[in-house]
């Protein structure tokens, strides 16, 4: 897990660490991995065969049954489901002429949850190696192992969620044809968190704001053609969901709460969830004898993750409201700050260093994005290369 961490962050850094200092106050960039493994396939064919007294069990039979997978691009991302524009609503979040608590305390409120949500913005390719002449669910060359996202700042790492396939309940897949997920490691820092929720420059607080929560919501979906001629199009298969409440006392000297799964033991953030294997899509072909066979693909599907990060108002906080008012009022910025618009940039790509698909989605007030910041965050506009 180390060396992955290690490299994933180095690439992080090349890409970000080239923004202007301006730009980087208002520029907030997620890169989320989609990680594959070479052995995983091995390590569930040894749990089938643990099953071997279930020897009734075919995976070319199933009522998912569907597809040829296209072949997977290397080489540059590109922008994809480009800009979604809308007012901020954070604009509605001063009240410039706040005379009561009430008003005070819903300002508050409304800077106590932000979400953000990241999408593959189109399909990923390839969660199984190779096709297969077995049938929609046979998991042999399973390549998709797992997820992470990571936020940096500069050099520095303030969030970093990974997530792996669950080795211990690899049965599931012999079984079930489904797959749980288990949290190996965490990497947070509420005083460097989306949290308060407002352009005001104001920090995050644990006397003011209480405990942090982190909640991250993954879904999975798939398109699939059935050797029936019907298509599934856009099915979700599965879907995951982490919480994670951080107090005062679980963070260290600098700030951060850090967390490393030790090999063989259950994870302390546990994440609910599972879902099915991704169905194969059929695909019939004639050899080189003319002889017409069957051959399932490499399967494609997409992920879905909400990230939300949430917090209350102490008392404390509550007792000081009118201190707290007079100071917002000071720091309020000129009328029309918060009606900025504001852009989402998305991109998939494949990185050879990592071995995974990585999707980067850079959110920033439209004067604030330009083709130099895309450039230099990794959203390179050059179409995939063909193989």
């Amino acid at each position: 897990m180390n060396s992955i961490l290690q490299k994933i962050t180095i690439f992080s850094i090349i890409a970000l660490t080239a923004l202007s200092a301006a730009a980087q106050r208002d520029v907030t960039v997620y890169k989320t991995f989609i990680y594959t493994s070479e052995s995983l396939a091995d390590d569930i064919y040894i749990a089938n065969q643990e099953q071997a007294q279930d020897d009734t069990r075919r995976f070319d039979v199933d009522l998912l049954n569907a597809s040829l997978g296209a072949v997977k691009g290397l080489g540059a991302g590109y922008v994809s489901a480009f800009i979604e524009l809308g007012v901020n609503a954070i604009g509605n979040l001063i009240t410039r002429n706040a005379r009561l608590m009430k008003e005070w305390e819903e300002t508050v409120n409304a800077e106590n949850s932000w979400t953000t949500k990241i999408s593959s913005v189109q399909d990923v390719k390839d969660f199984y190696r190779k096709p297969s002449t077995a049938g929609a669910l046979d998991p042999l060359n399973m390549n998709f192992d797992g997820i992470g996202c990571l936020r940096m700042e500069g050099p520095d790492t303030v969030f970093f969620i990974s997530c792996h396939i669950d080795r211990d309940k690899l049965n599931r897949i012999v079984n079930h044809s489904k797959f749980e997920l288990v949290l190996d490691t965490l990497i947070l820092s509420p005083t460097r968190s989306n949290l308060p929720n407002t352009q005001l420059p104001l920090e995050y607080s644990f006397d003011e704001r209480g405990a942090f929560n982190l909640s991250m919501n993954i879904k999975l979906t798939s398109s699939w053609f059935t050797d029936a001629i019907e298509l599934h199009n856009d099915a979700q298969l599965g879907e995951f969901n982490v919480s994670v409440s951080v107090d005062k006392n679980d963070i260290d000297p600098k700030g951060f709460l850090k967390y490393y799964r030790k090999e063989n033991e259950p994870s302390k953030y546990a994440i609910v969830g599972e879902s099915f294997i991704v169905p194969r899509s059929y695909m019939g072909y004639r050899d080189a004898n003319g002889k017409y066979k069957n051959i399932w693909g490499t399967g494609q599907y997409k992920m879905d993750i909400e990230l939300t990060e949430t917090c209350r108002i102490t008392s404390e906080y509550r007792n000081h409201w009118k201190e707290d008012r007079k100071k917002r009022k000071k720091l309020a910025p000129k009328k029309g700050f918060f009606e900025t618009v504001w852009q989402t940039v998305s991109s998939l790509q494949w990185d050879e260093i990592t071995k995974s698909w990585v999707i980067t989605t850079l959110k920033a007030p439209a004067g604030v994005i330009s083709n130099e910041i895309i450039e230099k965050a990794g959203l390179s506009t050059a179409p995939p290369q063909k193989k």
